[in-house]
């Protein structure tokens, strides 16, 4: 896992580096993302795969960890963050 990029006001998000759900996808295979909480006070997800239109299996898995976690935080806006500290993080 990763900590979340960080989003530009005006343009958005930046982020064109490979994910996690680019082969499932390609693969034709269902892909869940759900919260799984913070790291240095940036969102986390954990990804469920299943195989080919096993659809029910990776929505039943991940409502099951959210039901059980209970991971997800409110989301909020923050005007500034330090990116050298999540840069160093990431080292």
């Amino acid at each position: 896992y990763g900590p979340a990029w960080l989003s530009e006001p005006v343009y958005g998000d930046q982020y064109g580096g490979p994910s996690s759900s680019e082969l499932p996808a390609v693969a034709g295979y269902p892909n869940l993302t759900v919260p799984m909480g913070l790291v240095r006070g940036l969102p986390v997800g954990l990804s469920f795969i299943a195989t080919k239109y096993g659809d029910a299996a990776v929505l039943g898995a991940g409502y099951a960890y959210e039901q059980r976690a209970k991971a997800r935080v409110t989301p909020r806006y923050l005007p500034t963050a330090d990116v050298g500290a999540g840069l160093e993080a990431a080292r």
